[in-house]
């Protein structure tokens, strides 16, 4: 994913947190930074923001759990068929 896309997922956690930095390698999950009601609305964002639909099965630590992962999860899910996608 382009770079613009990593910047916009860094700028929705932000956003989440109301802060200004955020340290890319850090364990969002784990680390406690994010707890479930922050998961509930950053999938809600990155739905919104990308135009995807994030489906329940894909709501796992293992995708949200880095700024990399969630990039990772955004990609599969606009290169799957257009099923999972808002704009048809």
């Amino acid at each position: 994913m382009l770079i613009d896309g990593k910047n916009k997922v860094i700028n929705i956690i932000k956003e989440l947190k109301t802060i200004s930095e955020i340290d890319e390698s850090i364990d969002l999950i784990e680390s406690e930074f994010f707890d479930s009601f922050d998961i509930i609305n950053l999938v809600s964002k990155i739905e919104e923001e990308f135009k995807i639909q994030i489906n329940g099965e894909e709501i796992i630590p293992e995708n949200l759990n880095t700024i990399n992962h969630i990039i990772d999860l955004i990609t599969r899910i606009r290169n799957e068929p257009e099923s999972n996608n808002f704009t048809k």
